[in-house]
C-alpha cells in the first residue's frame, strides 16, 4: 500500500470539508460572488444559479467525506469529484481570465485535490483501503 492510499481517507475528508464551505453561496450568493471572483451578483437569475451552485458543490464535497470513510465507493467518488474540480478548473481559466487573480487559491486547491485524486485512482491497488 503506497502512502497516497494510506492516506486518502483524510485528504478526501479534509478536501471534502473545505468544498462544502460553499455552502456560503446558497445562503449568501452575492457574498460568495465577491469573495470568488470580486464582482457583484445581477439580477434574480444569476442568483438562483449561484445558489443552485452552491449546491452542487456542496453535494461534491459531501460526496468526498461519504467517500473517505466508505472504502467501497472511494474510487467512485474521487472520480466525480475530481472531474468536477478539474471542469471548473478549465472553465476559470480559459473563459474567466479577469476573475483569475480572485480565483487562484480556488483553482490551485481544485487542480491539487483532483491531482491528488486521479493519481490516487490510477495507482491504488484493488485491496488498498
Amino acid at each position: 500500500m503506497n502512502l497516497l492510499s494510506k492516506n486518502i481517507k483524510w485528504i478526501m475528508l479534509v478536501s471534502g470539508l473545505l468544498t462544502c464551505t460553499m455552502l456560503q453561496a446558497v445562503f449568501a450568493p452575492e457574498a460568495a460572488v465577491e469573495n470568488l471572483f470580486g464582482e457583484s451578483l445581477q439580477g434574480p437569475l444569476a442568483n438562483m444559479i449561484v445558489r443552485s451552485w452552491g449546491v452542487l458543490i456542496t453535494l461534491i464535497g459531501l460526496m468526498l467525506i461519504y467517500g473517505a470513510f466508505n472504502s467501497k465507493n472511494r474510487k467512485f467518488v474521487a472520480v466525480i469529484a475530481a472531474s468536477s474540480k478539474v471542469a471548473y478548473v478549465i472553465l476559470v481559466i480559459y473563459l474567466g481570465n479577469p476573475y483569475l487573480n480572485k480565483a487562484a487559491f480556488v483553482v490551485g486547491f481544485d487542480s491539487m485535490v483532483s491531482i491528488t485524486l486521479f493519481i490516487f485512482v490510477f495507482t491504488s491497488r484493488k485491496d488498498d483501503k
